[in-house]
């Protein structure tokens, strides 16, 4: 099986290849150059590992939340792709891949993701590890002032995301300390 995924919905551009289990991946923080990045992102690690794009299976892509403009880049060159390819769209809530890794590099069962929305807000969702690693969401995922979040946190809990850098003080006094 060969995935394509790709994410321009924050200020990283990321694109990964997984092939039979295997992921290679692309990342950059460049902030307003998505547009621009994204395709030779794609091109290089489709080279690097030895694959075309007519040998896909899928195309995921991560569908929000976050910036308007980064989540459009992202629909377009997937929807251009899957229709000139044939191919299935797999869309991945962004607040949930950073939960996953979250959950994979700190061994966390609970996690709290958030996005700086800018404007005093940030995109939020809680979430939990379940049966077989999948990530489950305990919280609808919505936007809102951090000091309007009402989630307990347990001991052991993660927070993840730019929200977090930006609001921490705010956050940490809402939740505890995740």
């Amino acid at each position: 099986m060969k995935i394509l995924a790709l994410d321009t919905a924050t200020e990283a551009c990321s694109v990964a290849l997984m092939v039979d289990g295997q992921i290679s991946e692309k990342f950059r923080l460049a902030p307003r150059e998505h547009n621009r990045i994204i395709l030779p992102m794609i091109q290089e690690l489709l080279a690097e590992s030895q694959s075309t794009l007519t040998m896909l299976d899928a195309i995921a892509f991560g569908c929000g939340p976050g910036s308007f403009t980064g989540i459009r880049i992202a629909a377009g060159v997937v929807q251009g792709l899957s229709l000139g390819l044939d191919l299935p769209v797999i869309p991945i809530s962004t607040l949930a891949a950073l939960a996953f890794e979250a959950m994979v590099e700190c061994q966390a069962e609970h996690v709290h993701a958030a996005i700086d929305a800018r404007m005093g807000e940030v995109y939020w969702g809680s979430f939990r590890k379940s049966e077989g690693d999948a990530v489950m969401r305990m919280t609808e995922e919505r936007v809102l002032p951090p000091d309007a979040i009402s989630v307990a946190a347990s001991q052991g809990d993660v927070g993840t995301g730019s929200g977090w850098m930006t609001y921490r003080s705010i956050l940490t006094e809402r939740l505890g300390q995740p």
